[in-house]
């Protein structure tokens, strides 16, 4: 089984040839503008812009916990807007991170990679606002993409 790639750097600058896709975490809300989304606005307009889109329009499409949309930004890298959050604050329900939900849109992730033959690259997701444990993510990681030998990088942010 494959075994993650950890790099220091910019989960929006991939460090691999090939087609790529950069995962990250969003909220069910709506709500872009803190955290890790900051990063890909900065480099391309096409991810916030779909996922308001996919957000205004959720009555007629599948915006829900767990599901994912791809947005090709560049001849050979995608991003993945994942809704791995329940709300943005921790409350009474505890942080905003849905494991579950991650875990589903992994495997998701895991067959269009695969689709696009592609190497899949992510900050550490659900670990910031999200308020998750990257003890309990990288765990999902293995079970749905390194089992399906896709290459995972995950960024730590110098």
């Amino acid at each position: 089984m494959k075994t993650i790639h950890y790099l220091k750097g910019d989960a929006t600058v991939p460090q691999a040839k090939g087609v790529k896709i950069i995962a990250h975490i969003c909220n069910d809300l709506g709500g872009w503008g803190k955290g890790f989304v900051l990063a890909i606005s900065k480099r391309w307009k096409e991810p916030e812009k779909e996922y308001r889109n996919w957000h205004r329009f959720r009555s007629e499409n599948n915006f829900a916990l767990g599901e994912i949309q791809i947005v090709q930004v560049e001849k050979y890298v995608y991003v993945a807007n994942m809704i791995g959050q329940k709300g943005m604050k921790t409350g009474s329900n505890g942080v905003p991170v849905r494991y579950e939900a991650i875990e589903k849109g992994l495997e998701t992730l895991a067959h269009e990679a695969l689709k696009l033959n592609a190497s899949v690259h992510m900050p550490r997701i659900g670990c910031g606002l999200a308020g998750g444990k990257w003890e309990q993510i990288e765990p999902i990681i293995g079970k749905t993409l390194l089992e399906n030998n896709i290459e995972v990088y995950v960024y730590d942010f110098d």
